[in-house]
């Protein structure tokens, strides 16, 4: 009896993992949310500190991220407005998964250059 609806729970796990990987996974992304990682920046603040990044690229991301509940965005009533952004407990949790990834870019980095050199030639 359990085992459709647990298939069913997995499956809808399933499809949200994939849709949030699917989002996250882009390089502004991961530099955001390494970024906020060390703690809450104004949108300038972060801006500046994501290099190369466009004004609209961060707006989008910053709402995407948003919207999946990894950055919460605080606006405080003053003229003009001033806007925060700070990793949510989910957020600190996926940069904890970025730093392993970086982690493990680092430890096989030169594998990876020498498998790309050897396949290109």
């Amino acid at each position: 009896m359990g085992t459709t609806t647990d298939q069913t729970d997995l499956a809808q796990a399933d499809s949200l993992a994939r849709e949030i990987f699917s989002d996250v996974a882009n390089k502004w992304a991961f530099l955001i949310i390494e970024t906020l990682g060390d703690g809450t920046l104004r949108f300038s603040e972060l801006r500046n500190q994501v290099g190369g990044i466009s004004h609209k690229m961060l707006t989008q991301n910053l709402r995407m991220l948003e919207r999946n509940g990894l950055v919460q965005r605080t606006v405080y009533p003053t003229v003009p407005p001033k806007v925060e952004y700070t990793l949510t407990e989910a957020g600190q949790g996926l940069r904890a998964t970025v730093d392993s990834m970086c982690a493990w870019t680092h430890k096989y980095f030169d594998h990876i250059e020498t498998a790309r050199e050897t396949f290109d030639r």
